[in-house]
């Protein structure tokens, strides 16, 4: 029996609940305490800017405790930085050309049906699946309407600046809910409460601020709780649980309660410089025009109080879902699940806050592509950090070695097993990621301390060395002493590019 359960307008939470009707297989549940439980927490967004990275001026201690327990991957790459793509890679443990999934539009079940995902593979394998909040691009996606044992997704509850302007909408107009209503309302509410403004707003910037809301009116804040609850209340009963949680921040709009903003004066933010002449070297495919939509007109010009403005917003998003998943590590310690449980803690893709004069995402550079891991395993990991090569597509087969689970026969990620026991054994050979511009599928590798970019051909090229210019400021390509370089970068390129269509599997010993 399927179950969808819609509450309208701010108060909803959407819920579906899966059981063993006919045509939904549910599997024979596992004996207790025979597997380890999982919480995977994805969070929307979130670059490298967190303290276990290395990067100064982000309080982040529930992820800082984490990474103490766990093995931090400082060197994970994303397959596709935009969500949909890389949470259709990730979470099917195929890159983008394989998923063909290479848009926020496209569903995987449309464009390749019957694609196991990591958590149905989980559940027919005895697992209890639970999804709160987006895991999936689309909040409550259930792939094959038998991935999930049950899911939900919450939203914000009404700031009070919403509750006036719309109450003083409806006596005019009647209820907001109204479907004539719909689309006046929606751009009224731009105009009164311009923190609502989501991306797609030309020149304004998208929306940020405090709320005025406590932490659990925030949908992040009820993602938590609910995930707390699953665990308090056995919801497995005696199924080992697969439970992820989707947290929509830092995702824009930058919004959270209060006392977050209040961690970060804009007077005490340290701005990161560009030279005005960084774009000389860059072919124009590179970037992006999202610059705009942040209200920055000028690609290089630069508004420093703008750029505090939405850094502030940023950080104060990630110090807020950081105290969000001290609820959800408060209750597996309480429920005494902690000892049996593996964490595993991600960003989908990276985010510019002005790198190279761009914002958001889109883009092959590091800020871009580069993004968090931490991976917590009982009895495995005592808190390390790893600089080998690691990719997104390798958490599925990861986390099936762990769980004992037979994986798909088609994975194109790798175990990290051995990096979990050894933090110091190494990483892959290379590490992959794409991006469409129009037509144009851009592809960079991540090698050694080199990143090499092809936008079409080797006439609109980028090599960096991130140990002299971590920044990627200096473009090589076409300068001296680089050919060797180049040649093996090109090489690898191209059997990165074999791989991820699937038309070579390579050494794994390789990989």
């Amino acid at each position: 029996m399927l179950t969808l359960n819609i509450r309208p307008f701010h108060f909803c939470v959407w819920t579906i609940v899966l059981t063993g009707a006919a045509g939904v297989a549910v599997a024979a549940p596992a004996p207790a305490g025979k597997r380890p439980n999982v919480l995977f927490v994805i969070s929307d967004d979130l670059s490298s800017r967190i303290t276990p990275t290395g990067y100064e001026g982000v309080m982040t201690p529930v992820l800082d405790r984490l990474a103490s327990e766990g093995t931090l991957f400082q060197r994970t790459y994303c397959q596709y930085p935009v969500c949909g793509p890389s949470r259709a890679s990730f979470l099917s443990g195929l890159y983008p050309q394989s998923t063909g999934i290479l848009n926020n539009v496209d569903k995987i079940e449309e464009i390749r049906p019957g694609t196991p995902s990591l958590p149905k593979v989980f559940r027919e394998a005895g697992y209890w699946t639970a999804a709160v909040g987006k895991v999936f691009h689309h909040p409550l996606e259930n792939p094959g309407k038998d991935t999930w044992d049950q899911t939900l997704a919450f939203d914000n509850d009404e700031m009070e600046v919403e509750r006036i302007a719309r109450e003083k909408f409806e006596k005019v107009n009647g209820p907001v809910t109204n479907p004539k209503n719909r689309k006046a309302w929606r751009e009224h509410l731009l105009t009164v409460a311009p923190q609502t403004r989501n991306q797609g707003v030309k020149g304004l910037g998208p929306g940020y601020g405090p709320t005025g809301l406590r932490d659990e009116q925030h949908n992040d804040g009820k993602n938590a709780r609910q995930v707390a609850a699953w665990i308090t209340d056995k919801a497995s009963g005696d199924r080992p649980f697969m439970i992820a949680c989707g947290f929509h921040k830092p995702h824009i709009p930058f919004l959270a309660p209060d006392a977050y903003f209040a961690k970060y004066p804009l007077e005490s933010l340290k701005l990161s410089r560009s030279p005005a002449t960084d774009w000389n070297d860059i072919p124009a495919i590179a970037g992006t025009n999202q610059y705009r939509d942040y209200g920055f007109p000028e690609r290089g010009k630069e508004d420093d109080a703008r750029r505090r403005a939405f850094m502030q917003a940023y950080y104060a998003s990630i110090s807020f879902i950081d105290a969000q998943l001290g609820i959800i590590v408060d209750a597996l310690r309480k429920s005494g699940q902690w000892e049996n449980t593996i964490i595993v803690f991600v960003g989908d893709n990276g985010y510019h806050l002005g790198e190279h004069f761009l914002w958001g995402k889109v883009t092959l550079f590091e800020e871009s592509a580069r993004i968090p891991m931490i991976l917590r395993v009982p009895g495995v990991t005592k808190g390390a950090s790893s600089q080998g090569l690691v990719e997104m597509v390798d958490v599925f087969p990861t986390l099936a070695e762990l769980c004992g689970v037979t994986p798909p026969a088609n994975l194109q990620g790798r175990s990290l097993v051995p990096m979990l026991r050894d933090s110091t054994a190494p990483g892959k050979e290379y590490a992959y990621t794409v991006v469409k511009r129009g037509d144009q599928l851009g592809l960079a590798i991540r090698f050694d301390h080199w990143r090499y970019t092809e936008w079409g051909s080797p006439a609109q090229a980028e090599l960096y060395d991130l140990n002299s210019d971590p920044k990627e400021f200096s473009n090589l390509v076409g300068k001296k002493d680089h050919a060797e370089v180049l040649g093996r970068a090109k090489e690898l390129l191209a059997k990165a590019e074999q791989h991820a269509k699937g038309q070579v599997k390579p050494d794994p010993k390789r990989m």
